[in-house]
């Protein structure tokens, strides 16, 4: 049940920070140098994942050490 539950809010969290991130702010100053890359796009994404996926793998662990 905590395993859905941190699952769901990681993604209402990751899908919120991507689809309302407000607009880039028109004729705002160039990149340099020119093959302008954004970084934070899907970075974010895979520290959220990882963070969820190390969750799992505690809370199981744990379990798993209780039980025996």
């Amino acid at each position: 049940m905590n395993f859905k539950y941190l699952l769901t809010v990681s993604f209402l969290i990751a899908f919120n920070a991507i689809m309302f991130a407000p607009p880039p702010a028109p004729g705002g100053p160039g990149c340099w140098p020119p093959p302008c890359v954004p970084i934070d796009g899907g970075i974010s994404i895979l520290v959220i994942a990882g963070a969820v996926y190390g969750g799992k793998k505690l809370y199981f662990d744990n379990k798993k050490r209780k039980s025996l």
